[in-house]
């Protein structure tokens, strides 16, 4: 179980902590929603998590085969709704340095699609997934 520390620094801005090490996130506000948009917003962070999950659960998934997907891209966009103001849609390009074979491409794209934060997302929230091979 992870724990964090979340402070309002003013300004539409928050410093989350990472207590087991120490390591800082800053967020901002973006700027169609009265921020400044200098740093991710927390809805930017969602999309960023879902992406890095997804990246994290593939490498493990096929690191026992002795695959690496070092160097994969996932290029991220988000769609936001008003009324009430939330993510509909998130959008990622998984673009990989490395052809694989039919099983490991299966074992990747199975991984994504069952990462944690995936799984935790609301229906309600469309998330597409678009793997591209060399």
């Amino acid at each position: 179980m992870s724990s964090f520390e979340i402070k309002y620094q003013g300004n539409l801005r928050t410093t989350a902590t990472h207590l087991d090490s120490g390591s800082e996130i800053s967020t901002d506000a973006p700027k169609d929603n009265h921020g400044l948009g200098e740093a991710f917003s927390p809805t930017d962070m969602v999309c960023s998590a879902l992406a890095s999950c997804i990246l994290t659960i593939m490498a493990i998934a096929v690191e026992k085969n002795g695959i690496n997907i070092n160097g994969t891209k996932a290029m991220v966009t988000k769609t936001m709704e008003n009324n009430p103001r939330r993510i509909s849609k998130i959008d990622i390009e998984l673009t990989f340095t490395k052809d694989y074979d039919a099983k490991t491409k299966i074992i990747l794209e199975r991984a994504a699609f069952n990462c944690p934060v995936h799984q935790s997302l609301s229906d309600k929230v469309e998330k597409n997934i678009n793997f591209i091979y060399p």
